[in-house]
């Protein structure tokens, strides 16, 4: 395993440790490391993982303006994949800063990346982010369908989802739209 792999692993680490300035220095090294041994998309992963440690701390400027360095990168690279997770991040920090226009865009761009893709967990899931913020901006019929397509697209469902999905259900035969009518 490289230094920058070991570098990586311990920055995840002390992310999930909640470790945030810690982890910061670390993916900061690993990233140095990895444009050293000529990896520039890795290297653009450590950004992404800066934007999240950013996004930890609730410091959502640092978050977008670092994620932001990272998507253009895995755009010039033509890394699609990569593309659509960073804008579904960029999806969440814009939420939490309150730009609901902003968000509904990167998060919109995101599935639809995913879609083309295939990438089936990965679309649902921001089908999910995305009913989840137009219930909560009031728009609960279109938030509850965009959640209901999101659903479909999961496997393993946690138990609030399979209550959910339930109930999602039981609406749809109640309105006529239920797929046994």
């Amino acid at each position: 395993m490289s230094t920058a792999e070991e570098l990586k692993e311990q920055g995840i680490k002390l992310f999930q440790q909640r470790d945030y300035e810690a982890a910061v220095k670390i993916f900061q090294q690993a990233r140095e490391a990895y444009v050293a041994e000529d990896k520039p998309d890795m290297g653009a992963e450590m950004l992404a993982n800066i934007g999240l440690v950013h996004r930890s701390l609730g410091e959502h400027q640092q978050a977008l303006d670092t994620m932001q360095e990272s998507l253009n990168i895995f755009q010039e690279m033509g890394d699609n994949l990569r593309v659509a997770k960073s804008l579904g991040n960029m999806g969440g920090v814009y939420v939490a800063l309150g730009d609901k226009e902003q968000a509904y865009n990167c998060y919109r761009q995101a599935a639809d990346i995913f879609e083309e893709l295939g990438e089936k967990k990965l679309y649902g899931e921001t089908l999910i982010a995305m009913g989840d913020l137009q219930v909560r901006d009031g728009k609960l019929m279109r938030g509850a369908a965009t959640y209901e397509v999101g659903l479909e697209n999961l496997e393993n469902l946690s138990p609030s989802q399979k209550i959910i999905k339930g109930l999602l259900g039981v609406r749809g035969k109640l309105t006529g739209g239920g797929k046994d009518s």
